[in-house]
């Protein structure tokens, strides 16, 4: 991702990439306390969406109840190109995989196609440990 990297003033964890199809690197994310943090902007990226419809999207998933704002969202200060500090409010991966399956895009499909097999990845893993002994459920 070019230009503002403003995700970097979060505290940093585990980075993990996603990728299109073509194996173009899309956006690189910071884990952080067992979630990934994205602003609308990079969230417009990653979906190829305007920043309007994200906007709208993620309105209509606190409206609906579907998420409750204050548990998924994060205010960070950063400083942008132009030299000034701003407050950006981040979304945390409950947001974005929300956001995710609403919007309409090629990119939104590949995303959600994308988090499932992670999903599916992680459960493997899981069932693996749980299966040799290592955890105890």
């Amino acid at each position: 991702m070019g230009g503002n990297n403003s995700q970097t003033h979060l505290p940093v964890g585990q980075v993990i990439i996603y990728q299109t199809e073509s194996g173009e690197t899309k956006l690189d994310v910071h884990f952080q306390n067992e979630t990934v943090w994205l602003s609308q902007s990079q969230m417009s990226t990653l979906f190829n969406k305007g920043r309007t419809t994200i906007t709208e999207h993620i309105g209509n998933i606190f409206q609906e109840s579907e998420l409750e704002e204050k548990s998924v969202c994060r205010k960070s200060r950063h400083t942008a190109q132009d030299g000034k500090s701003y407050n950006t409010i981040y979304y945390n991966l409950d947001v974005i995989i929300s956001v995710g399956y609403r919007v309409k895009s090629k990119e939104g499909t590949q995303f959600r196609i994308w988090a499932t097999q992670r999903l599916k990845e992680y459960i493997r893993i899981l069932d693996s440990k749980i299966s040799s002994g290592l955890i105890t459920n």
